[in-house]
């Protein structure tokens, strides 16, 4: 880099200790920032940060402070993002980006005018994994795509302060929106709250696209086991990416349907497991925010990309409403 940048994280708890830790292994961690004390006590004995925080507005207020990496509760997202804006800090925050597509458009313009980069961590796009799936699906490995299918399934971090929607689905939301390559015309939605009132636990999502594609998002915090899977299916082959597996994370398998007699035979192939070079996911996409800081490009998962998975979310929980009502 031709100027180390001084980044600043706003949230140092469950998720902002993972970023503070990348941060800092590339050697650009400046301040950390939490109100809560034994938060910055565990992060200041593990990596001796130069500067700690407990206000964020002192954060956004310091000169020495280039951009900001916020990962405070969602809630936050919107006031603390356009505080930094207009401070021009560039910022790399949370998914996601607002909790309103209105709030998130209003960032969008204000990062355009203040001319500042404006990240969000739909941690997906940066995972090896699907980079080689969205590869396969450009070069027509898969063929017409048909439909796609993300279960994102877990037992406990139970939130007070979102639903299981909004802390779970947008990652999948941004990717099948990304294979898709296109918004859906419909989305649908159900779901049910079963441990607090009005805070959903499980929700299943229906996209429906142009060209008879579809799919939809499984998400759910009351599960026995933890499940991350992409499945796609096209008209030449399928592809499985399941983020827990230790090994063969990316596989593919070229089934053919046969007609014998005017009746449909499945001919099943031998799966092909997918190479790809283990890089970590967060560690890409923070490399990303600091390489667009030094280029003033637009970063792959910018504000644009943002707001249209926010058009799913508010469509999808006012469905959720609507039902419930």
């Amino acid at each position: 880099m031709s100027q180390i940048k001084k980044i600043a994280v706003i949230g140092a708890g469950y998720w902002g200790e993972n970023l503070v830790r990348v941060f800092h292994e590339i050697g650009v961690l400046y301040a950390v920032c939490d109100a809560k004390r034994e938060n910055l006590d565990k992060i200041q004995k593990t990596y001796k940060i130069p500067h700690i925080f407990s206000q964020w507005p002192d954060v956004i207020n310091s000169p020495e402070v280039d951009a900001v990496v916020i990962a405070a509760p969602a809630i936050t997202h919107y006031e603390i993002t356009r505080a930094c804006l207009l401070n021009g800090k560039d910022v790399f925050v949370e998914k996601p980006l607002a909790l309103h597509g209105q709030e998130a458009r209003e960032l969008k313009n204000m990062a355009e005018q203040k001319q500042k980069i404006l990240m969000v961590d739909h941690l997906l796009h940066y995972h090896p994994a699907i980079v080689k799936l969205k590869e396969f699906i450009t070069q027509g490995v898969l063929g017409k795509l048909q439909y796609i299918y993300s279960n994102r399934l877990n037992i406990g971090k139970l939130r007070s302060e979102e639903n299981i929607l909004w802390s779970f689905a947008p990652h999948d939301v941004s990717v099948i929106l990304s294979l898709a390559g296109r918004m859906p015309k419909r989305v649908m939605a159900e779901g049910e709250a079963y441990l607090q009132e009005g805070i959903y636990d499980t929700t299943i999502t229906h996209l429906s696209f142009s060209d008879r594609l579809k799919a939809h998002i499984y998400v759910s915090w009351l599960h026995p086991y933890k499940e991350q899977r992409l499945v796609v299916i096209g008209t030449k082959a399928m592809a499985v990416f399941d983020d827990v597996q230790p090994q063969e994370k990316l596989c593919v398998y070229p089934h053919k349907i046969e007609w014998i007699n005017q009746s449909p035979v499945a001919d099943k192939a031998q799966k092909q497991v997918i190479p790809f070079q283990e890089k970590e996911p967060l560690m890409q996409a923070c490399q990303h925010f600091l390489d667009c800081l030094q280029t003033r490009q637009q970063p792959l998962t910018d504000a644009e990309e943002a707001i249209r998975v926010l058009t799913v979310l508010e469509q999808a929980q006012a469905n959720l409403d609507q039902g419930k009502r």
